[in-house]
């Protein structure tokens, strides 16, 4: 990003707000960052991915077996 010249001030940083925010989410274990929710989310979503095709692969078996007993 590049160093910063001159005067450089966040009233957010100096009443503290950043790092209630930063001690909120390391608590609770859920970002209040845009980037950092999406990539919980991401990580979420890939975890399930598997999970949904394992489950329909289930349910494609009890169908065939529900078929074939019938």
């Amino acid at each position: 990003m590049g160093r910063k010249f001159g005067f450089s001030f966040s009233a957010k940083r100096a009443v503290g707000i950043s790092a209630a925010k930063g001690r909120i989410a390391r608590a609770s274990g859920i970002p209040t960052t845009r980037s950092g929710l999406r990539n919980k989310v991401g990580r979420s979503a890939g975890c399930a991915i598997p999970l949904a095709f394992a489950s329909l692969a289930l349910i494609g078996l009890a169908a065939a077996a529900v078929t074939a007993s019938a």
